[in-house]
């Protein structure tokens, strides 16, 4: 069974960094588009930032300049760099992937377990 193992979430000061990371555990065909998603108490689940299989990488508004969304294809990787970091980025992070475990077969969604993100002084 395939499971999506996040790490690097945690506590920082405001216009600190942290760098968020996600792997897929377990034998994967081919992963399609990655990204994270957010979701702060009392808010909807937003998303952040996405990658294509190819690369090509979208930003939510606010964190545009400050977040990079970044694959490695061999490891089945996706990983966020959030610099300068305000408390309104402070939720829970989701990464998220769509996967064919084997050749032939449809993909389906995956999600991981989420981390706790926490910008505060």
């Amino acid at each position: 069974q395939v499971h999506l193992v996040e790490s690097g979430g945690g506590l920082v000061q405001p216009g600190g960094s942290l760098r968020l990371s996600c792997a897929a555990s377990g034998s994967v065909f081919k992963v399609n588009a990655m990204r994270w998603y957010r979701q702060a108490p009392g808010k909807q689940r937003e998303l952040v930032a996405g990658i294509s299989s190819g690369g090509t990488s979208v930003y939510e508004d606010s964190v545009k300049g400050r977040f990079t969304i970044s694959r490695d294809n061999a490891k089945n990787a996706v990983y966020l760099q959030m610099n300068h970091l305000k408390p309104e980025d402070t939720a829970v992070y989701y990464c998220y992937a769509n996967m064919l475990l084997q050749y032939g077969t449809r993909s389906t969604d995956y999600w991981g377990q989420g981390t706790q993100v926490t910008v505060s002084s």
